[in-house]
């Protein structure tokens, strides 16, 4: 009988009944034979072992069941209502919505755990984890360093595999050695908190749900495709996934609903998009973003796909300012949330080219299908459930987009790569053949093809250069001209002709650009000196402001519109809630944002209100001096 028992090589629960009636033992034993039909064979296999289940007294109230050894222990406060059927019906806070649920699920978390550690101490592993798990602890590591892993041959187990870690929220930290974070900072959109507690304990509440939850596939796709890959094998019932995945775009344009539907199957490529470094402290080593290269509804995935720019969406990693005070020192020590922003290709292009006057390069990276699918799916996982730190130094764009990279694409050449700078991630992926820089090489044809976009400033010079050809003008470069007041430029306004008229267009649009820059910096000294020392100029601005801030937060942490119910992807049945709730968000910033550009004007100086209302006469008047020269000389030729 033990040597059948041995090849039988098979988990078994045995009911620890003696004290328990008829009806107790039978309910109790429903119980575990259907945890043990819900278990993956191989975990079924791997558990060969005889785990003893009783009911016990001595377990708090809200502590459904606890595991040591081979012993499991199921609180008996809860045996009554399983007997007599009370369990099924009875409905709980907890996440898996009745008490015989949670139950069942208590039994197979326990079990996860016991599974999870089955080879940690197994004896012809001993010495070596012994020796791993020093150095994991002298590393501050989460799981066991990646040089232990081969030799260790923890093949079972899963709380330390870095694929799973990744996918878990525990990433890599930069320049540790591969040390893990030790906070799990994708806190929105859980199931149950408790899984950010330890890797241990994710693995055991994510197999409840991939067990038991046959919307887990959709909610967590990744994770659900690891679990199946893990097992080979995956759970009855699973529902079917619709493709689109939910995503805000947190774009200006406040008009438009911000809920959209992401369709991996129609991202054509993905691009790392860097926007060159400029003077500001912030700023001075690049921005790292990524670029989805999206296909026109109808259009077949291929090199048209990049000419869609009204569809393309970048991801970029940002610190979300609460407040319109950007600290130097805040940003350091990680005040600022990091969130990941979903955001149009052209308000980015704009954003950079136009007003920070930074060139923006695009360059393709070299994945493989799946892979960009794989990295698509990540992102909106991402998107709904990240809320991390900013650190300048440490946890900055780079680090974000580097992390994104690796938990969504699993390519192992990019496990070793580490970069703080913007710029130098951008070098290490050309430098490991991981990007094709060479769509750079032809300048022309790379702007053509919309691989680089490239700064205003080039374009102002080269329209400035007009005007000193056809006017004589005495300034030397663009930046002397714009520093002359509008009031200076003024006179040579009715002196242009069609050619001259159209650049001193575009440099005249420049300098109400740069001024705008120059009032908003103004209007954020006032505003935080005026609310230090009780200006009440500033109250009605200062609600308006307020508002915005609080209204506008959702759209780089989407969770908010669900109020905590659900977890993961949203779902079908989630959607018209997301719709009401965006398009009322929605509406209501762009009341918010209407006033606000009506109060602001009142709050500048005389100085600088006077000279946006020159620059804005200075605009009205060339267009109007352009529409007499196209009537008196025919079609008109933009330089």
């Amino acid at each position: 009988m033990a040597f059948a028992n041995f090849c039988q090589a098979e988990l078994r629960l045995t009911l620890d009944g003696a004290e328990l009636q008829p009806p107790e033992r039978a309910a109790s034993q429903q119980l575990l034979d259907e945890a043990l039909a819900t278990l993956p064979p191989r975990m079924l296999e791997r558990l060969d072992r005889d785990v003893r289940v009783r009911w016990y007294d001595g377990l708090t109230h809200d502590v459904y069941g606890s595991a040591g050894g081979n012993l499991l222990l199921l609180n008996r406060r809860l045996l009554p209502a399983l007997t007599d059927g009370r369990a099924a019906a009875q409905r709980t806070e907890r996440p898996h919505g009745t008490v015989r649920q949670e139950m069942l699920a208590t039994l197979i978390h326990e079990l996860a755990h016991l599974y999870d550690r089955a080879r940690l101490w197994s004896p012809e592993n001993y010495r070596q984890q012994a020796f791993c798990g020093q150095r994991a602890s002298s590393l501050g590591l989460v799981g066991l360093p990646d040089s232990c892993r081969g030799q260790t041959e923890r093949r079972f187990t899963l709380s330390d595999d870095p694929r799973l870690l990744d996918l878990a929220g525990w990433p890599q930290r930069v320049g540790e050695r591969g040390a893990r974070e030790h906070d799990n900072a994708q806190q929105a959109r859980s199931p149950d908190a408790y899984e950010l507690t330890s890797p241990l304990e994710f693995v055991a509440v994510n197999l409840e749900y991939f067990l038991l939850d046959p919307r887990y596939a959709c909610r967590r796709p990744l994770l659900h495709r690891y679990f199946s890959q893990h097992f080979g094998w995956q759970p009855a019932g699973v529902e079917t996934c619709k493709g689109a995945l939910p995503i805000l775009n947190a774009g200006h344009d406040f008009a438009r609903t911000p809920l959209i539907e992401l369709d991996p199957e129609r991202v054509y490529k993905v691009d790392y998009l860097f926007a060159e470094a400029n003077d500001a402290w912030v700023s001075r080593w690049g921005h790292s973003m990524l670029r989805l290269v999206i296909c026109a509804p109808g259009r077949p995935r291929g090199p048209d796909c990049r000419l869609d720019l009204d569809h393309h969406l970048v991801l970029s990693f940002r610190a979300f300012v609460g407040d319109v005070q950007l600290s130097s020192w805040d940003g350091l020590t990680g005040v600022y949330p990091s969130r990941l922003f979903v955001l149009p290709l052209g308000q980015v292009i704009d954003e950079y080219t136009k007003v920070e006057l930074r060139s923006l390069a695009s360059i393709p990276l070299k994945l493989q299908r799946e892979q960009i699918e794989n990295l698509v799916i990540r992102s909106a996982e991402m998107h709904w459930s990240y809320d991390g730190d900013y650190y300048f130094l440490s946890n900055n764009c780079a680090v974000e987009t580097l992390k994104l990279l690796r938990s969504g694409t699993a390519r192992p050449e990019l496990t070793a790569l580490d970069s703080i700078l913007p710029s130098g991630l951008l070098e290490i992926l050309i430098k490991r053949d991981l990007a094709d820089a060479s769509v750079l090489d032809d300048p022309r044809e790379a702007l053509r093809l919309g691989y680089r976009f490239d700064s205003y400033r080039d374009r102002y010079q080269a329209m400035f250069a007009v005007l000193r050809e056809r006017l004589g003008l005495p300034q030397t470069d663009v930046e002397a001209w714009l520093a002359l007041s509008a009031e200076q430029r003024r006179p040579w306004i009715e002196k242009a002709d069609l050619r001259a008229s159209a650049a001193l267009l575009l440099v005249e649009q420049a300098a109400l650009r740069r001024h705008l820059l120059l009032a908003q910096e103004e209007l954020k000294n006032r505003y935080l000196s005026g609310r230090e020392h009780g200006d009440r100029s500033l109250a009605k601005a200062d609600e308006t402001l307020q508002g915005i801030l609080a209204n506008s937060g959702y759209l780089s942490q989407p969770a908010q519109l669900l109020d905590g119910n659900g977890y993961g992807l949203p779902q079908a049945s989630e959607w018209q809630r997301l719709e009401s709730e965006s398009s009322q968000r929605q509406a209501r910033l762009n009341q918010l944002t209407d006033a606000l550009n009506a109060e602001v004007r009142l709050l500048l100086g005389n100085e600088r209100r006077l000279e946006l209302e020159s620059i804005e006469a200075n605009l009205a008047q060339i267009g109007d001096h352009l529409r007499r020269l196209h009537k008196a000389g025919g079609g008109l030729r933009l330089p």
